[in-house]
């Protein structure tokens, strides 16, 4: 007697399981859900400026270490899981403020669907020393988010992907909260 109680009450279990799943979500949980997800982001190519006066021309490994910067941060941004990196489209051979303009740059993002545009420069200031800004935008709210100067030490692959890390992880702080 009792296992015909066991066997109905878990065939009654299964059944509530399968309609519960097979219910459309109620609206409060769907747009519960959507509000975690990730947010949508691009991130534009940094400009970069030399004022070191050294004398060997260094501009290619240079102009490789900013687009490694730009690649880094949009790869630890979608891996971390809050923001989903979009592709920014831009008639420009770089999509950077420099080269476009802030406001193009917006428009841009926004264009692209973006929640967020983030975007700086980097600049070579001795052998030693390069600083770097990076900005955070809120697209769809017109809003400057973060802006944000900072320093690293050397002139190396090693140096730009420490410093990529490094702002990639401020930037975790200004995605919304899952």
């Amino acid at each position: 007697m009792r296992r015909r109680t066991f066997v109905r009450l878990t065939v009654a279990l299964e059944t509530w399981q399968v309609l519960l799943f097979a219910a459309p979500m109620p609206l409060e949980i769907r747009l519960l859900a959507a509000e975690h997800a990730a947010a949508p982001v691009v991130v534009a190519d940094f400009d970069y400026s030399d004022s070191s006066g050294e004398v060997a021309d260094q501009r290619a490994e240079h102009a490789a270490r900013v687009k490694a910067f730009a690649g880094l941060l949009r790869d630890r941004l979608a891996g971390e899981g809050k923001y989903k990196v979009l592709h920014l489209d831009c008639t420009k051979v770089t999509c950077s403020a420099e080269s476009m303009g802030t406001d193009d740059l917006v428009a841009a993002a926004r264009n692209a669907d973006a929640q967020f545009l983030v975007f700086g420069g980097i600049h070579k200031m001795s052998t030693l020393i390069t600083w770097g800004s990076v900005q955070v935008v809120d697209v769809r709210q017109r809003q400057l988010l973060l802006s944000r100067l900072f320093s690293f030490r050397g002139d190396t692959d090693e140096a730009f992907r420490r410093a990529a890390k490094f702002i990639s992880e401020i930037l975790q702080d200004v995605a919304p909260k899952s």
